[in-house]
Parts: structure tokens; sequence; C-alpha cells
């Protein structure tokens, strides 16, 4: 771990040598029988704009509906959380959705954003500094892999109310197995001691609904999604040809589950430095997976991981869901 100073906050990085993690992991993937690339690599620093533009799509519900319910309920959500909580966000991105948290919670201890992406984790943790500079927040930015170890950074003003926040169901691009060990994850970054987690979930629904939201007419989740491809070109010595991949994203119903490829539309085979990799015509590279989930379906992965389901707040149509767990 670094810890560097930036203007006026500390920056703890226990980000991995970027290019050697990307190397490995996207080899890795690729040299499988079903090709994949984890959805971490979507966000450097023009994936993270992509996404922040998804956002804002009309057909892309889960942001403006977790944000209706964070408007409704946000009272009593930050009652339900207590007081002087060290807030940790994993996954912080623009912090949009925090805002709406920090604004109602009792004397907050500290906030903690948790990013992949260093450049926008600076960006992002200057701009929330500025805007709760008359309240005296303490903002502490940590550069990693949150499904990674690392140490919560102590803050100034010692509490024992520390409260996960995993906004935006990101929690659904884990297999219910993942997700599982990803709770027993947190219990140990807690250090043995209680702690909440507040989560937003994505809701079984429609397929049609569902399906929309990752094909929006104006191509901007393509663009998303290929945009792994020219990270890859750009950082990796790749030449993947973009012309000759489609995005295609359906919904599986069987495993509850969006899935995101990117489809080879011909035989072809790329390089990625002195690698060769194949690819025959429609063979896909699997980039994300995206899980709906029901009320018993988190209830049983909250108890699997060490946690119990405390609180759930939905919309009025059903869509989304942002739920309190607990660790015992």
């Amino acid at each position: 771990m670094k810890k560097t100073s930036i203007g006026p906050f500390t920056l703890y990085d226990y980000a991995p040598t970027r290019e050697d993690s990307f190397r490995t992991e996207v080899l890795h993937g690729l040299a499988q029988p079903k090709k994949s690339i984890p959805c971490k690599f979507f966000y450097d620093e023009r994936g993270s704009r992509l996404f922040d533009d998804i956002c804002e799509l009309e057909e892309y519900y889960p942001t403006r509906t977790e944000l209706a319910i964070l408007r409704e309920y946000t009272k009593e959500i930050a009652h339900e959380l207590g007081p002087r909580p060290l807030l940790i966000e994993l996954g912080s991105g623009s912090g949009n959705k925090t805002r709406l948290v920090l604004d109602h919670l009792d004397d907050p201890a500290a906030y903690v954003p948790i990013d992949i992406a260093r450049e926008h984790l600076i960006a992002s943790a200057a701009l929330l500094l500025d805007a709760y500079a008359d309240r005296g927040l303490e903002v502490l930015p940590v550069c990693a892999d949150y499904t990674k170890d690392f140490d919560i950074p102590r803050a100034r003003r010692p509490t024992q109310n520390l409260v996960f926040y995993f906004p935006g169901s990101t929690i659904g691009n884990l297999s219910p197995e993942e997700a599982v060990r990803f709770l027993s994850h947190l219990r140990l970054l807690a250090r043995g001691g209680p702690c909440g987690l507040l989560v937003g979930a994505d809701l079984k629904k429609d397929r049609a609904v569902l399906e929309a939201a990752y094909n929006d007419r104006a191509g901007v989740t393509a663009a998303f999604n290929a945009n792994v491809l020219v990270r890859i070109n750009r950082e990796l010595g790749g030449d993947f040809a973009l012309d000759r991949f489609r995005h295609r994203a359906f919904y599986n119903t069987k495993e509850g589950r969006i899935e995101m490829h990117l489809v080879s539309t011909c035989n072809q085979t790329v390089h990625i430095g002195a690698t060769a990799i194949s690819f025959a015509e429609g063979e896909s590279i699997n980039t994300e997976y995206s899980h709906k989930f029901n009320r018993e379906d988190m209830a049983d992965i909250a108890a699997r991981g060490g946690f119990r389901v405390d609180r759930v707040w939905t919309d009025r149509a059903g869509l989304f869901s942002v739920q309190l767990l607990r660790s015992p």
C-alpha cells in the first residue's frame, strides 16, 4: 500500500500494477473454453464516463429508480444506519447517490470511497470534499479492487459503526456463490466487528424491460462494452478490430441474469502482444453478468454470507430495491 498526499486528502493506494493485473486476468479469461473478461476492466477513465452516460439513458431504469427510492426514504435509511457511521462505498464512481445519503447521516465519522479507477476516484473525492467542506467531512479515498484485501483507513474520529455502501446493483455482477464469498469478505474487512451493508439490488421483472436497459437505442451500452477491447489494444498491445465484434445482451431466464457479450462476426485471430487468440464466427466473450433478485434470493445470499436482511425499500412499481443487511 502507498499513501500519497493529493491536495487536501491522502490517497490510500492498494491497486496492483495495472498493466500486470490487466494482462494476466485478460489472457487467463480468453484462454478458457468459454471466453470472458472481468467486468471490472470496463472502468478506465473513458469507461467510467460512458457508464455515467448510461445512467442517464431513458431505457436504463436502475439508476433513476434507485435515486427515487433514496429521495423518498433517505431520512428513514439514515436513521436506520445509526449515529456517527463510517460510510465505506464499494465502487464509488461519481458519488451522485452518495450525496443523498451523506446529506442525511447523523454526524458521519468519515467517508471512504473505494474504486479501482484511480483518476476517476481522485476527481470524485475532491468534488465531495469540497461539497462538504462546511461540515468538515473527512474523505479517505482508497484505490483498490474491493474484492481483494485492503485495510480500511482509520478516521480521525473513532466509531464502531461501520457501514458498507454498495449501490447500483453491482452485487448482481457476482454469481450467487461469489456474492456469498463477497459478504464474508466484508465481515473480514470489519475485523470481526458488527457492520451494516446498504446495497442496491435489481429485482426480477419483465424480460422486455430488462433487455431494453442493456440494448439502448443510442448505442451507449454497446460502446461501453466495446471499450474493454479499446483498452486492451491501447494498454496491452492488442489488435482487436472493433468492427469484427458486435454487442449482444440478453436475459437468461434460467439463471436470472442479464448476460453481456462481444460476439465475433467472423473467423479470426487476434493478438495481445505475442499471444494469439482464435475466434470462430459467432463465438463470444462474456463481459458481464447482471443477476436479478427477488426477496428470497437476497435473504438466502445474506444468510449464507453471515448477514441478515434488516430492511427493504422499493419503488412503487417494484423495479428495484435498496436493502439494509446487518452482520450479527
